[in-house]
């Protein structure tokens, strides 16, 4: 009777992670390049390869109805984010794209130093970076010296752009993997802002801020690298290989008792 009534459990949890819905709280999943130095820091595709080898989350808004393309890769040194705003078609100086580290990704509800933002705005060739700031809860971030290395960098991007060859706003960023740490999971946030409508498009999707606001990192959702130390499964699918085989081994032991009653 025991034995049953843990295979009824061990299906219900089985069941259970399966039925976990997947959200925008899903992590990016940035992967490792051997192309990165060839990116021609332009802020468009200027070859049809240039950020092929990079993964690709596309995030669909419905209201009102937007898509950004996020390409994100690490090489070496760095780490590479591309903000394709495809929908963007009226792209002008006050957009702004902005990302966001919490390179020990500990959720904190005030930003610290291990919390960095990075932010381009449109137009522009050279980026702002931004800390955590304890000490003044009323700006919790503060404007830092930019690493050696560091590039952010936004302008229109048309003909050559694998999405769309009408003219969108487009940001793309290097950073230094030493100085966010190398981790293979980091807190992270996106944001885009498109001054024609007053909206800021964010990831995680269901952030909804104004358009200087800085969510705190408890907020953020993760990007992980699973081909640097984390496995390629997601944590309910390792889950759920020691308790198939447990429920194999009870389903064999349950039919065979029942064989020997019968």
């Amino acid at each position: 009777m025991l034995e049953k009534i843990i295979f009824v459990i061990l299906i219900g949890i089985i069941f259970s992670l399966f039925l976990q819905p997947i959200s925008a709280d899903t992590p990016i999943k940035i992967t490792i390049s051997s192309t990165m130095e060839q990116i021609i820091f332009y802020v468009k595709w200027t070859h049809a390869t240039e950020w092929k080898k990079s993964s690709l989350d596309s995030l669909d808004y419905k209201e009102p109805i937007e898509s950004i393309k996020l390409r994100t890769a690490h090489q070496d040194n760095f780490v590479y984010v591309m903000i394709n705003f495809v929908s963007d078609i009226t792209p002008d100086e006050d957009d702004f794209a902005i990302i966001c580290f919490d390179t020990n990704n500990d959720k904190s509800e005030i930003p610290k130093l291990d919390d960095f933002c990075f932010k381009s705005i449109l137009g522009e060739s050279e980026g702002i970076v931004l800390q955590g700031n304890l000490e003044d809860t009323n700006n919790s971030f503060l404007q830092i010296n930019s690493p050696e290395g560091f590039i952010a960098i936004s302008s229109e991007s048309d003909s050559e752009d694998r999405y769309s060859n009408i003219p969108h706003s487009t940001y793309e960023f290097r950073i230094p993997t030493d100085f966010i740490s190398r981790q293979s999971i980091y807190g992270f946030y996106m944001s885009a802002y498109d001054s024609d409508i007053d909206k800021t498009f964010s990831w995680p999707m269901n952030v909804e801020l104004g358009k200087t606001d800085i969510p705190n990192p408890s907020m953020w959702g993760e990007m992980i690298s699973p081909d640097k130390s984390l496995p390629e499964f997601e944590w309910p699918l390792l889950t759920l290989i020691p308790i198939m085989g447990l429920v194999i081994y009870l389903t064999k032991k349950v039919n065979l008792k029942f064989l020997k009653d019968v």
